[in-house]
Formats: C-alpha cells, structure tokens, sequence
C-alpha cells in the first residue's frame, strides 16, 4: 500500500486505485486502513461520475419503473395523469407530461420532478 494518496487522472489511476480498494475492502471505519479505503472509494466516485456520466432516466421509463416497484397498473394512473384515454397518450408518448400531471405524479409516486421535466425520448428526437 502506498503512503500517499493522488488524484484518478485517467484509466491506469482508476484501475490501481480499484485493486488498492480490492485489498482494503472490509477494513474497520476509523482505522488507517479504514480511512484510506474511504478517500479511495471518494477518488473512485469522483473519477466514474466525471468520466461515465449517466443520463437521466425518460420520464416514460421513470414511470414505468415505478409502476412495477408499486405493483401499479394504468389504471391506476387515472387520478394522477387524467382519464384512461390521457394516460394511454402519455405512457405512448403522444401527449406531453403537463404541470400539474407532474407535480402529482412527483408527489404521489415520489418520482423527482427533474426527471418528470425531461422531454420523453420521441420528444427529444422530433
């Protein structure tokens, strides 16, 4: 183990620190093992967040996640988007997410109004 920690500049930075990581794993928090592995992890999740950014999810693929965790179904949908034909245009992405749809969909179903914002991936495209 190396005494001094740097910065993850690139692959060969992010591959040593993972194998460090590798040795460290399990080590005791508020040791000198422990604190390593800390700032390690810290570096490693800095470095994976600048390098592989990951897009937010579609608003569409947003609400059917959540429908399965919930065990939801369209019709239950009804009271939070509109009648059963309103939310078949959204869930096919015909219709647009409005204001209000989103603000019940974020507080009922907790999905982060950041996502809900998005445009959907055929609105992107057209």
């Amino acid at each position: 183990m190396t005494s001094e920690v740097k910065p993850i500049r690139n692959a060969a930075d992010h591959a040593a620190a993972l194998d460090e990581i590798e040795n460290l794993w399990g080590a005791k928090a508020g040791t000198p093992k422990g604190d390593r592995l800390d700032v390690l992890a810290t570096l490693i999740d800095a470095y994976e967040t600048l390098t592989y950014p990951m897009d937010p999810p579609d608003p569409i693929e947003a609400i059917q996640f959540r429908m399965e965790q919930l065990g939801l179904t369209r019709k239950d949908l009804e009271p939070l988007i509109g009648t059963r034909a309103r939310v078949a245009e959204v869930m096919t992405r015909k219709r647009n997410l409005s204001i209000d749809m989103i603000r019940r969909l974020h507080d009922q179903l907790g999905i982060s109004a950041d996502v809900l914002i998005r445009p959907t991936r055929a609105s992107a495209a057209a």
